[in-house]
Formats: C-alpha cells, structure tokens, sequence
C-alpha cells in the first residue's frame, strides 16, 4: 500500500509533526516562504511553473529539527525533494514516504551494515513494506548512537 500524496510542503509538515508526537518528539520548525526567501526564487525566477498558464504557487520551503537521538532533520524544499539527516547522514527521501521514514528511524528499524574487506560501514533504515534507505558512513562520522547500532 502505497503512502498518502502531500502534495504541499505544509502538508507534508503536518503529517511529520503527527508522527513526532506519536513519538514523544518535540518539533522546531523553520518556513521559508516566498521566491524572495527560497532556493525556488533562484530557479525560474521569471514566475512561470512550466505549466504554460503563468501561475505558480507561493515556493515554501521547511526546515524540522527534532529533539532526542538520534539527531535528525528534515529539509523541505519547493519542488517535493525532501532531504532526511540521520545523524549526519542524509538521505534523499520521497516527501510523501518521509513520515514512513521518520517513524521507522524512531521506531529503532536502523542498523549499520561494516564490512572487513573492502572496508565500508552503511547506514541502513529498514521501512516496512518499501525497499531499505542505505547510504555510506565515512570513519569519521560514525557517531556513538551509529556505533551502537552496528552489526
């Protein structure tokens, strides 16, 4: 079953926000908004939306910042890209699977994948029903919470 479309940065904060607080979360939400306030007023700048009609929606981007640990945030931008840091290590997310993802990070559905030979160390977010997020760790920035979670 695929997730629910959010079709809005606003929307897609709500639906964060609800997952935060399911998990004793505590949000600090940042908007951006307006061409004079965001990266969309840098691309497209002639207010056009590539619709032809010459109409384009106010650009709204957001920045989330949760409390606890692992430290994680999550950048919204105009254009339904959606970056999810998790400890410092960010993921390309789709903005309509970033609840799924925030509450399978919370829910403690991560592990760190190290192997000997070759060396590498990856991040690994398992979300039910969807293929796993896997991103690369440098050594450097294996933190403590990634260190725990190392298998």
């Amino acid at each position: 079953m695929s997730p629910p479309h959010l079709p809005t940065t606003q929307s897609a904060v709500l639906a964060i926000e609800a997952v935060a607080a399911r998990h004793g979360r505590t949000v600090r939400a940042q908007h951006d908004i307006g061409r004079d306030q965001t990266f969309a007023g840098l691309v497209g700048a002639d207010g056009v939306d590539g619709s032809g009609d010459g109409l384009d929606g106010i650009p709204h981007e957001a920045l989330l910042e949760f409390d606890g640990r692992p430290a994680v945030t999550v950048r919204l931008f105009t254009h339904d890209e959606v970056t999810v840091t998790v400890e410092g290590i960010a993921f390309d997310v789709d903005r309509d699977r970033v609840p799924g993802f925030l509450n399978a990070v919370w829910s403690d559905l991560v592990h760190v994948k190290a192997r000997t030979f070759p060396p590498s160390t990856t991040l690994i977010v398992t979300v039910p029903g969807e293929p796993s997020y896997r991103e690369g760790i440098g050594v450097h920035d294996l933190t403590p919470w990634l260190a725990g979670r190392t298998r």
